[in-house]
C-alpha cells in the first residue's frame, strides 16, 4: 500500500477560482427533453455548472486563485521553492503548464516547477507530491495549482457528460511547521480501467485524428476521438467498491475513524455515488458538503472548491479535513490534514485569461525574442 506521512507540513491556505458563465441544467430540456433532464438532476444531483470561455483554460483559474491567495496571505512570491500544476487540461503540449504559471506568477529561478498528468485524484497525489518534495528538500514554502476545464471537451450531444462537468482551478500554499502538522494518506491506481473515462486522440497515440469525425456511439451518444469518453458503468463499480475500500484500509492504517475528522469531502461525482460511499461508511451526510448542485463535477478542482465553498468566511477553527478523490485513470487517493478556516478563501469568479499565451502564427513564437 503506498501510504505516506509528512510532518510538520502544513496547508497554508486554499483559493479557488470558477468562471462567471453559470449553464442551468433546465437549459439542455430543448436537447434531451424535459424528462432526461429531470432524471438527470435527480440522479446526479447537478442544477447548474460553470463554463469557461473559448479563451480560457484551467491553468487561468489557477493563476487567478494563485495569485489571490499570495496576495491574500501576504506572501513574498521569492519564498515560493515550488510550483506543481496537476491538471488533464494542459495549456500545449509542451512546454509544461506549471512553467507558464511560474512566469505569470513572477517567481524567481530558484523554484522547480513542474506538471503531473493527472484529474479527479489530483488533488490527493498533488499534495502527496508537493509534501514529499519539501519533506526531502530546504524549501519551506510551494504552490500546489489544479484545475480542469473538461466542459471544452464534453460534446454537446452526448447526454452523459455534457451536464455533468464543471471548470474550476484551485491554488493551494504549503507550508513548513514547527507545529503538529502532518499530511498523510494513501494512492492507488488501476489502469485496466484506462478506458472507462478517456478522450482518445490529441495525445501522441493518435495526433491527426479528425475532430469532425463525429458517430453515434453504441449508448446511443454522439462523439468524436476528441471528446470525452465515459462508460457510466464502470464507473460507478469502481466509485462504490475501491474508493470504500481505500478509506476503510486508511481507517485501518490510521487507527482513526470517521468521529475523528470534522469534514469527509468526497469527489464531486455526483450526488447519488456520494451518497453510496457515506451509506457504506457510514458518514453523517452533515460532514460531506456539496459544490455537485452548483459547480458539476469539476473533476480536479472538486475537493478544494468544496472546502472553499463550504467553510470559507465560517468561524475561525481548526478543521480536521478527510477527503478523497477518485476517476480518470482509472486512479485514486484519500488524504487527511488540519486547516484553519481562516486560510480558506470564499470562491472567486473570474474569466481573465492569458492573452499572450494565446499563438495563432509561428512567427508569434519569435517575438518575445524580437
Amino acid at each position: 500500500m503506498p501510504f505516506f506521512k509528512c510532518s510538520n507540513i502544513k496547508i497554508g491556505g486554499i483559493a479557488c477560482a470558477v468562471p462567471g458563465e453559470v449553464v442551468e441544467v433546465s437549459s439542455f430540456i430543448p436537447v434531451y427533453g424535459e424528462d432526461m433532464v429531470v432524471k438527470f438532476t435527480a440522479m446526479t444531483g447537478i442544477k447548474s455548472f460553470r463554463r469557461s470561455h473559448s479563451k480560457q483554460t484551467a491553468s487561468d483559474l489557477g493563476f487567478s486563485a494563485a495569485e489571490h491567495l499570495l496576495t491574500h496571505k501576504g506572501i513574498d512570491k521569492s519564498s515560493i521553492g515550488a510550483l506543481v500544476f496537476v491538471a488533464h487540461s494542459t495549456d500545449y503540449r509542451r512546454p509544461a503548464t506549471a512553467c507558464v504559471l511560474h512566469k505569470r506568477l513572477g517567481l524567481n529561478k530558484e523554484c522547480a516547477a513542474y506538471d503531473i498528468n493527472l484529474g479527479c485524484s489530483a488533488y490527493p497525489y498533488g499534495l502527496q507530491a508537493v509534501a514529499s518534495l519539501m519533506q526531502c528538500s530546504d524549501i519551506s514554502r510551494a504552490l500546489l495549482v489544479v484545475g480542469e476545464t473538461v466542459t471544452k471537451i464534453s460534446n454537446p450531444n452526448d447526454r452523459s457528460t455534457a451536464m455533468l462537468f464543471g471548470d474550476a482551478g484551485a491554488a493551494t500554499l504549503l507550508e513548513k511547521t514547527e507545529g503538529p502538522h502532518d499530511i498523510v494518506g494513501l494512492l492507488r491506481t488501476d489502469g485496466s480501467g484506462y478506458r472507462s473515462i478517456i478522450v482518445p486522440a490529441g495525445g501522441f497515440r493518435q495526433l491527426q485524428a479528425a475532430h469532425e469525425n463525429t458517430v453515434v456511439c453504441m449508448d446511443g451518444n454522439e462523439r468524436s476521438l476528441h471528446d470525452v469518453h465515459m462508460n457510466g458503468p464502470d464507473v460507478f463499480n469502481f466509485t462504490i467498491q475501491d474508493v470504500p475500500r481505500a478509506l476503510r484500509d486508511f481507517f485501518q492504517h490510521t487507527g482513526s475513524s470517521v468521529d475523528d475528522y470534522d469534514a469527509v469531502i468526497l469527489h464531486q461525482a455526483n450526488l447519488f455515488i456520494i451518497k453510496q460511499i457515506a451509506r457504506k461508511l457510514k458518514i453523517p451526510l452533515d460532514k460531506c458538503p456539496l459544490t455537485i448542485d452548483r459547480f458539476g463535477n469539476t473533476s480536479a478542482g472538486a475537493l478544494p472548491l468544496t472546502l472553499c465553498d463550504a467553510y470559507a468566511g465560517k468561524v475561525e477553527r481548526e478543521l480536521r479535513v478527510l477527503m478523497a478523490g477518485f476517476g480518470v485513470g482509472l486512479s485514486w487517493g484519500v488524504v487527511a490534514a488540519t486547516i484553519n478556516t481562516s486560510d480558506l478563501l470564499p470562491v472567486l469568479e473570474s474569466d481573465d485569461y492569458f492573452a499572450e499565451g494565446i499563438i495563432t502564427d509561428s512567427n508569434e513564437v519569435y517575438k518575445s525574442e524580437a
